[in-house]
């Protein structure tokens, strides 16, 4: 194992894989600030092409955080399938990039090899890839969920409808809710995020979901998105969902500054096939973003990709509905401007599907980072183009509970139309039947809420 190279007269050598892993990185400040970037462009070159002679056998024995330390290290291991791993233990980073672009290599293929790979092995692939290397190959894979719809279907793009409200007003969520459904958003999600994480508010929000998605017979899926805990003793006191949210970590360090455990997670998964209204076999809702980690000091030296790549290692036991990265929401401290913010969201949707979790993404930005609208509506039709299972919708773009800056909900509109895509079928199906729909377009009826209060 070469942990060196020469390059322009200089010698480079780097004192891990884990190293090597963080200096092959595209810039990222989340990794200067840890103090683990290259330190110039000729490095950050120098460590990929060391990486690229690395072997996934190498990437594999050698995890970022130690196999007896880290039950994420230990679920992402114990899991291989050790068929594929063992024919492509001797290839090369390099070889499994060009395996993966290959235009012979079928969608089929690549879910076989990422059952062999490790999360650090799918990082250092992302690390050698551009963004349309990321685009291309990730277009390439559809990892499809079902709960009361299926998600991720070719031809397709879903929205997570986001109608949160500065005071959990359920009146206020209902205008919210009523505006997206307009838009014909929200067929992969009708998902709040609360301001008041306790059961009694969780349950107010869900029972009047649930009231509107069987009053109106809307073919989707509710979820609150409080602590996981708080959920599960919700759904326990009779709160319908159908689905159990929790953001995720790269470590189990991590994990546990969030507040949960895999036996957490195994808990809520048994309580929603007992007492959730969920009809499918995928339930569980994941969200991550690059440097949560760094935030707790729990990323143990490695690198915001590598530990990103670890979160969908995680989530994949766990055969969840939604898994989205919300990429620039923690701020410039991890993602300075919008050239990070793009650069991540391709990764992590990559990393995602070649994993094999379902992947959306929030295109999001905070008004203190280098960033505006016009990049989130890039960063969005680039990911439309990649094949992404959904995105977010919020009113006008601007979350005014959150306060930060997403897609709007006629967005995913717009999207659509232009790339030839649809919603889920069966939700299109529904809004055809509402007037909002017609041939796969918005009639003149979108954008009026009216259509539900008259109807109330």
């Amino acid at each position: 194992m070469t942990l060196f190279t020469v390059l322009s007269g200089k010698t480079f050598t780097f004192s891990s894989i884990k190293d090597v892993l963080a200096k092959a990185s595209e810039k990222k400040s989340g990794d200067i600030l840890a103090g683990i970037a290259a330190a110039s462009d000729l490095e950050r070159v120098a460590a990929k092409v060391v990486l690229s002679r690395l072997t996934v056998r190498d990437l594999r024995e050698n995890p970022v955080v130690p196999y007896e330390d880290d039950e994420v290290t230990r679920l992402n291991q114990d899991s291989l399938d050790m068929t594929v791993y063992q024919e492509i233990s001797g290839w090369s980073i390099a070889q499994v990039r060009e395996y993966i672009l290959d235009y012979k290599t079928t969608e089929a293929d690549i879910k076989r090899l990422g059952r062999g790979l490790t999360a650090e092995t799918v990082a250092g692939v992302c690390k050698l890839m551009s963004n349309l290397d990321l685009i291309y190959a990730a277009n390439k894979v559809r990892v499809m969920a079902t709960c009361n719809t299926t998600i991720g279907r070719r031809g397709t793009l879903a929205t997570r409808l986001q109608p949160n409200h500065s005071t959990d007003s359920v009146e206020g969520i209902t205008a919210s809710l009523f505006e997206g459904l307009s838009y014909g958003s929200g067929d992969a999600l009708l998902g709040l995020n609360p301001v008041n994480d306790t059961v009694s508010s969780l349950t107010e929000v869900l029972k009047r979901f649930d009231e509107i998605k069987n009053r109106f017979e809307i073919p989707t899926q509710i979820c609150v998105l409080g602590h996981i805990t708080t959920q599960i003793e919700a759904v326990k006191r009779g709160a319908p969902t159908d689905l159990i949210f929790q953001s995720i970590a790269g470590s189990q360090k991590g994990n546990t500054a969030f507040g949960f455990s895999t036996d957490t997670v195994r808990e809520a998964l048994s309580l929603l096939k007992e007492k959730g209204t969920g009809k499918g076999e995928n339930v569980l809702y994941f969200e991550t973003g690059q440097g949560s980690e760094l935030s707790s000091d729990a990323h143990y030296g490695a690198d915001q990709v590598t530990m990103e790549a670890r979160c969908y290692a995680f989530a994949r036991e766990f055969h969840p509905f939604m898994v989205n990265t919300v990429v620039g929401f923690i701020g410039p401290e991890y993602l300075y401007d919008s050239k990070q913010v793009i650069r991540a969201g391709l990764e992590d949707h990559f990393m995602g599907k070649l994993s094999g979790v379902p992947m959306g993404c929030d295109c999001c930005y905070t008004n203190h980072m280098l960033a505006d609208q016009n990049d989130i509506e890039n960063l969005s039709l680039l990911l439309a183009s990649a094949g992404v299972n959904y995105i977010l919708g919020v009113p006008a773009g601007d979350d005014i509970m959150l306060n930060y800056q997403t897609n709007a909900y006629h967005d995913a509109a717009a999207l659509r139309e232009v790339l030839g895509l649809h919603p889920i079928w069966e939700f299109e199906k529904w809004l055809e039947k509402m007037g909002i729909m017609e041939n796969g377009r918005l009639t003149a009826k979108a954008g009026d809420p009216t259509i539900f209060t008259q109807r109330r």
